[in-house]
């Protein structure tokens, strides 16, 4: 039996749908439905209760299901170490990452992958959305947060650290900032999730952790967004290293409260590397991953090593 099809049986039974595994596959869903209906006819029983509002696997599907499973993974396993013996990484391979890291992070380093593995066609989804790997069919994510869902297996790629920066005319039109108190003459620029809008917290060595409550006339949901309006001058802003690291080395954006440690939720929060819990990586994979182990180094932030 044709492992392809198997694979189209589990896309099928993940997503619950023919229209979504058809979308994933790039085909159309009558193609699915044929596919499927070929599989029914040569196993002699029924994989899916059918309705207008519904697909769902039968008794008898879930434990043919639960059966191949394993199987199709090993046959998969098996090919990719036969071919890594012969061939370079080949296929489609997708990276997942929020707009704004994507771009200033990870788009610098890409060309070179793609110059180094020339077979493998890359799939940069960047959305600000938290997007489900497994329904979406992504091979690893890049997601920023203090710590990662337990579901999935991975590594901190790089530490992040938060600053509040202003633009030089904004500073020299405002009030000056010369404690985390004195934000509270300002309106400033945040994100607009909740935790970052409201309240910013500061620390300097072994002090307690001081909370400065921050208000706002601009919320915007993206860092690129956030990023583009501090340049502006619209107000102080708090924003991760790896976002304004260029333009304050410019001389666009000014660092404000260098004695101080900030932060909106966490103090010690990365940027993970993140995959679906799986047996094997295919070799796809496992070559991006060392590739974005290679430029980034542990401990650090924002550090790019440069073949």
């Amino acid at each position: 039996m044709d492992t392809n099809n198997l694979r189209l049986l589990m896309d099928v039974a993940r997503l619950g749908s023919f229209a979504k595994a058809a979308r994933l596959r790039d085909c159309d869903p009558s193609q699915v439905s044929r596919t499927i209906a070929s599989l029914e006819q040569q196993l002699e029983f029924q994989l899916f209760k059918r309705s207008t509002r519904s697909l769902s696997l039968t008794e008898a599907g879930e434990r043919y299901l639960s059966d191949i499973t394993p199987l199709v993974e090993q046959l998969e396993q098996a090919k990719d170490t036969a071919r890594e013996r012969n061939h370079a990484p080949a296929g489609v391979l997708k990276l997942t990452a929020s707009t704004a890291f994507g771009q200033v992070v990870l788009l610098p380093v890409m060309q070179r992958f793609a110059d180094v593995y020339p077979d493998i066609e890359l799939e940069l989804v960047l959305s600000d959305s938290n997007i489900d790997l497994i329904q979406s069919d992504i091979d690893v994510a890049c997601r920023l947060a203090p710590s990662f869902d337990s579901d999935l297996v991975g590594f901190k790629l790089l530490d992040t650290h938060y600053q509040v920066v202003a633009s030089p005319d904004y500073i020299a039109h405002h009030p000056a900032i010369k404690t985390p108190e004195h934000l509270s003459e300002h309106a400033c620029v945040v994100f607009t999730l909740p935790q970052f809008r409201h309240q910013w917290h500061f620390k300097r060595g072994n002090n307690d952790i001081l909370s400065v409550k921050i208000r706002s006339r601009m919320a915007v949901s993206n860092g690129l967004a956030l990023r583009e309006l501090a340049l502006q001058g619209a107000g102080p802003a708090l924003a991760p290293d790896w976002l304004i690291k260029e333009p304050i080395q410019q001389g666009r954006l000014v660092q404000l409260l260098r004695q101080w440690q900030v932060a909106a939720t966490d103090f010690s929060t990365g940027a993970w590397l993140l995959y679906p819990s799986r047996k094997y990586l295919p070799h796809k994979t496992r070559v991006l991953i060392d590739f974005l182990k290679s430029h980034f180094q542990p401990g650090q932030s924002l550090t790019l090593l440069r073949l």
